[in-house]
């Protein structure tokens, strides 16, 4: 058993949002990523994350895996394109920036909570350790 569980506990939700903000990032980044109509689109990455018991008694999370999103993607008009096939057509990523950007929120608030949850805690335990000093 550790002697601080809470380190445990509040890391291992740091390392879920930080891989939360790595997959929107990734959509973000290729959310215009153009390619052939007969190629699949960028598929979306979204983080699936689950409890998990870090030791008897203490819970934390751990990633899951990625599921991807849509490979068919969505067909955009751009005739003059050097991918377009001969209708005029390229794929593109069937990505929604507005969702991506209010997931990208909620995945920065997160890892923020948690790295502020190690921070009252490493304040607290040095605060006991200053206490027991001082008798």
């Amino acid at each position: 058993m550790t002697t601080f569980p809470v380190f445990g506990v509040a890391g291992s939700g740091v390392a879920v949002y930080r891989k939360w903000l790595d997959a929107v990032s990734d959509n973000i980044a290729n959310i215009n990523t153009v390619t052939r109509t007969d190629e699949d689109a960028f598929q979306a990455r979204y983080v699936s994350a689950r409890a998990t018991q870090l030791e008897p008694g203490i819970g934390g999370v751990t990633v899951a895996g990625i599921e991807l999103g849509s490979a068919e993607g969505r067909m955009v008009y751009q005739p003059d394109h050097p991918l377009a096939d001969e209708g005029g057509y390229v794929r593109m990523p069937d990505i929604d920036l507005g969702s991506q950007m209010a997931q990208l929120m909620m995945a920065q608030r997160g890892y923020q909570a948690n790295l502020a949850v190690v921070d009252r805690a490493r304040d607290a335990y040095s605060a006991a350790i200053q206490v027991g000093r001082n008798q």
